[in-house]
């Protein structure tokens, strides 16, 4: 059985930006331990027969061919955006990187 414990927690939490209190850090490690050994388990029952799926019927992507038509032109785009900047769309910034 794997555990993680507070300091794995943190260091998931800050790659996630998130903050989290000393309470949250001690409950979670606990919850994501259980979480992390559930599917080990599975992993130990699912053998090599059988195959890993994503949805209980198979599925298939339909695809369109590939052709240039006319689209809308930019500064119609911007047109109604409520700032633009250099041709493109102006949004804040949200991850606190240097631009």
């Amino acid at each position: 059985m794997s555990s993680l414990d507070r300091s794995d927690v943190a260091r998931l939490a800050a790659l996630a930006r998130i903050d989290m209190t000393d309470d949250d850090l001690d409950r979670l490690s606990g919850q994501l331990s259980a979480i992390v050994d559930a599917v080990a388990k599975v992993a130990e029952v699912a053998g090599t027969d059988v195959p890993a799926t994503s949805h209980p019927i198979p599925m298939s992507n339909v695809h369109r061919p590939d052709e240039v038509r006319p689209s809308l032109a930019q500064d119609r785009a911007l047109a109604a955006a409520p700032e633009a900047e250099e041709g493109r769309f102006r949004v804040p910034q949200i991850l606190g990187e240097e631009a």
